[in-house]
């Protein structure tokens, strides 16, 4: 017989806590933020945890505080006698700092997971790190969730004639080669040299787009100067469309006005991070679905590489 479970959000993510506590099929679960005057908060829970799986759903995008209520929760649920503490993050903030790139920096995505471990989680469930290699940075089960499983069916309903898959940097090669396995259908890529962070100097198209209905494929949108870049240097080209998948939508800065002025038909995108503001160009498909999926699949032991399977 499985053990109670509760689901909890922190502030930032409860729009997708809410979705997914609705899709497994219970209410979410309350908490209660205390601020003082001076910036400081506390949190507590408002429902008894003692032999519950207790599941924290809570993206670490910034500002640092929301890692900080992330942490503060999991501390609260280990001394509330919880049986299990499974941290849901639906994005994983700070992976890009994922190695020491130069000197006399920090591996911030290892320190991060040493804060979450020591805090007492005993599982993590995450979508579309940055990394794969962060997986190892944990020494505890972490179950790795693709957006393809979201991104894949919705490629297939467009039915588009000439279909190609595109990543707009190096790094996305993999990615773009798995969508053209699971898709039956080729792919090219973008390379790009960067004189600085979020600033791109070139970049060379490698692959011919020539009258191709272009996917282009990243996890992160940031300022969106290389994916609105590449979707340009896929229409000089001669594609006959872009469309854009993207699991994390941080969109800072000018990243949204970017994309309404760019050569996207459309950019699709996750609820991992909620939207800054709307864009007629962007969509979002929810991953809360897949979250309560791998939560109840969690609790009845089955697969959930299972999901990932598209053949």
């Amino acid at each position: 017989m499985n053990k109670p479970i509760k689901i909890f959000s922190g502030r930032q993510t409860r729009y997708l806590a809410e979705k997914i506590a609705e899709s497994y099929g219970q209410k979410l679960g309350e908490i209660q933020v205390t601020e003082f005057s001076d910036g400081e908060f506390t949190t507590s829970f408002e429902e008894n945890l003692r032999g519950s799986d207790v599941f924290i759903v809570q993206s670490t995008f910034p500002p640092a505080e929301n890692l900080l209520e992330l942490l503060m929760l999991v501390d609260a649920a280990k001394r509330a006698s919880a049986r299990h503490i499974i941290a849901v993050i639906p994005y994983f903030g700070f992976a890009r700092q994922d190695r020491k790139d130069k000197p006399r920096v920090p591996i911030t995505a290892k320190l991060i997971a040493n804060l979450i471990s020591k805090a007492g989680v005993q599982r993590i469930i995450t979508v579309d790190l940055h990394a794969d290699q962060i997986q190892g940075f944990f020494d505890l089960p972490v179950d790795h969730l693709y957006a393809s499983s979201i991104f894949l069916p919705y490629i297939k309903e467009m039915n588009l004639p000439n279909l190609i898959m595109a990543s707009p940097d190096t790094g996305g090669t993999r990615r773009a080669g798995a969508y053209a396995k699971a898709l039956n259908t080729g792919f090219v890529i973008c390379y790009k040299q960067r004189s600085k962070a979020n600033m791109v100097e070139t970049m060379q198209l490698i692959g011919d787009v020539t009258g191709k209905d272009v996917i282009l494929l990243d996890d992160i949108i940031d300022t969106g100067g290389t994916f609105t870049k590449a979707a340009q240097i896929m229409m000089d080209n001669g594609a006959a469309s872009v469309r854009g998948f993207c699991t994390h939508p941080i969109l800072s800065g000018p990243a949204i006005d970017r994309i309404e002025k760019s050569a996207f038909t459309e950019v699709v995108v996750t609820d991992t991070i909620p939207l800054k503001r709307t864009c007629s160009k962007i969509k979002v498909l929810t991953t809360a679905h897949l979250l309560a999926d791998v939560i109840k699949r969690l609790q009845n032991y089955e697969s959930i590489s299972s999901l990932f399977k598209f053949n």
